[in-house]
């Protein structure tokens, strides 16, 4: 493999990051239905197409992230980027997967601020594309993660839970009784499956990035306070609630709300027609936080926002991960990987379940789009960009019949 580590001229490295700056872009502009679609869209790419990682080092990578507070799939998809280009590739995979929702949801404040966003068929299209790659990826995961009747009971488990006991900390709650199970479970247990990466930051990074995250955390508060800035006060608000949020990007929502319409920074009309904004743009749901900065404060507010409200996700990804390496690698802890990365598969088919096919699939013909959209992308291998294409003018065209 081609990782950071082999790189010798400035040559390949321009091209390297070149590389992740285009796959990740494109992503960026294909990637509808939220954080676990993005997972499954990240998969096929990453995984299944490029080899730029095995299996394991994905499911490893999405358990940690699940367990983490912030957005998952953006803070995948930095690891990702961290691991191939080392940190520079981190950020360039970060814009190339952020910017294009950014852009279009700063455009959104600037010119369409108080519309409400209509449903359409061509969004409607876009969710059934998602029920098709999140599937994929699931079906995927599960054949490596779940291959015996005991993990498939631990998948089966956080399954049960997650989608009948929906709370911000039930994810972590599961995450953790999965790895003690497993821990008990599967410590005499020898794999013969390796990690085929080394995470190329140290963890005295590591330690540095996690002493800012909750340095910030303490600290901008008190600015807050202090000067009375109005930048300082919304980049606290932000930073607060990128730091808080377990679960994804719609748990931002109530944490948002109460930030910034409970205390008049915006009303509550543009606020919810921005958010519905955000569900019918590609990449993250955290970018919703880019509209509200450029209400507040027009285009450089709304990076401002976007900065604050994903900075945590970057601290506490390349914080983490150095010491999540050499967990993983000892022998005693793999165990208790086995029993996360089950429950992983398990956590990922309920939220498949709700709300991606409860919300994409009203009535037979919707399933019926899906059977197709899914046999497009699994039996007759064409590459996801077409996958969406299709999803999108195919429900333009369902919406009148």
């Amino acid at each position: 493999m081609y990782w950071v580590n082999h790189i010798t001229t400035s040559k390949e490295k321009f091209k390297l990051l070149f590389e992740i700056l285009l796959i990740s872009t494109r992503l960026g502009l294909t990637s509808f239905g939220g954080p676990i679609a993005h997972l499954g869209y990240f998969h096929e790419a990453y995984v299944r197409k490029r080899k730029w990682m095995d299996e394991k080092s994905y499911s490893d990578l999405v358990a940690l992230c699940q367990f983490l507070p912030g957005p998952a799939s953006s803070q995948v998809g930095i690891g990702i980027g961290v691991m191939r280009g080392g940190i520079l590739g981190g950020i360039i995979s970060f814009i190339g997967f952020t910017l294009p929702s950014v852009i279009a949801l700063i455009i959104f404040a600037l010119i369409l601020q108080g519309s409400a966003m209509e449903e359409t068929g061509w969004i409607q299209g876009l969710k059934i594309v998602a029920v098709v790659v999140v599937a994929h990826a699931i079906l995927g995961m599960a054949q490596k993660l779940t291959p015996d009747l005991k993990r498939k009971s631990i998948a089966l488990f956080a399954l049960v839970i997650t989608l009948l006991w929906q709370t911000a900390f039930t994810q972590v709650g599961v995450i953790l009784l999965a790895g003690l199970i497993g821990y008990l479970v599967y410590k005499n247990h020898a794999e013969n499956e390796e990690s085929k990466f080394v995470f190329p930051i140290s963890r005295k990074l590591g330690g540095i990035c996690l002493s800012l995250f909750f340095g910030l955390l303490i600290l901008l508060p008190i600015l807050k306070e202090v000067t009375s800035l109005n930048w300082i006060a919304m980049f606290d608000s932000f930073y607060r609630s990128g730091s808080l949020v377990f679960g994804g990007g719609h748990v931002v929502l109530p944490l948002l709300e109460r930030e910034f319409v409970l205390t008049g920074w915006m009303d509550e009309t543009s606020f919810l027609a921005g958010y519905g904004a955000a569900q019918a743009v590609p990449g993250p749901l955290f970018t919703f936080a880019a509209y509200i900065g450029a209400v507040i404060n027009g285009w450089t507010g709304g990076v401002l926002a976007t900065a604050a409200i994903f900075l945590p996700a970057f601290l506490l990804i390349l914080g983490a991960l150095p010491f999540w390496n050499q967990i993983r690698q000892n022998q005693k802890m793999k165990g208790a990987l086995m029993g996360v990365n089950a429950a992983v598969v398990g956590i990922l088919i309920s939220a498949f379940y709700h709300p991606i096919w409860t919300s994409a699939i009203l009535g037979p013909i919707d399933f019926a789009f899906a059977a197709i959209l899914f046999s497009m992308l699994v039996y007759w291998k064409l590459p996801p960009w077409v996958i969406v294409v299709s999803g999108a003018v195919g429900g333009a065209l369902l919406s009148h019949l």
